[in-house]
């Protein structure tokens, strides 16, 4: 079994729609995730427990609302991490963004789009790619398989 290099963490299971498409980002291209639901408020001993013992080496925290999320995360480890800003029921997700762009000084995290998992993922691959040149080979290979599909496209 591999060791997981990416642990996706959500608030609720109600995310999982959006944020499946960070996992399934990192699963073509070959990186190891987990996914679990983890409240920084309803559970933070159990978010303690996970972060400070996963084998993780980047987090990707998704939240809706307040969007404490990634900042807990943050600010257990000093492994980098992700946050996903959810559309929610109110402001289509611009609460959650605003909040998570708001991290005070020395808690850093990196914020991706409104329900943008998918570069979510991009992004946790290229962290990883950093010090995995087959992983960097792979996300080149992706990037030239999007400008075909650009390139391919007609207008009529």
């Amino acid at each position: 079994m591999s060791t997981v290099q990416v642990s996706i963490l959500m608030g609720s299971k109600s995310d999982w729609e959006v944020v499946k498409a960070a996992r399934d980002q990192l699963t073509v291209l070959g990186v190891v995730a987990e996914a679990k639901v983890l409240s920084a408020h309803r559970a933070p001993g159990p978010l303690h427990d996970y972060v400070t013992k996963s084998p993780a080496k980047v987090f990707i925290c998704a939240a809706g609302g307040a969007a404490h999320l990634a900042g807990v995360v943050a600010s257990l480890t000093t492994r980098p991490v992700i946050e996903l800003p959810i559309a929610g029921k109110y402001m289509d997700g611009l609460d959650s963004l605003l909040a998570m762009v708001q991290m005070p000084k020395g808690v850093p995290v990196a914020t991706v789009a409104i329900n943008g998992a998918g570069n979510a993922g991009l992004l946790a691959a290229q962290i990883l790619a950093v010090a995995d040149p087959a992983l960097a080979k792979k996300l080149v290979e992706h990037r030239v398989s999007e400008m075909a599909k650009v390139l391919a496209e007609k207008l009529e």
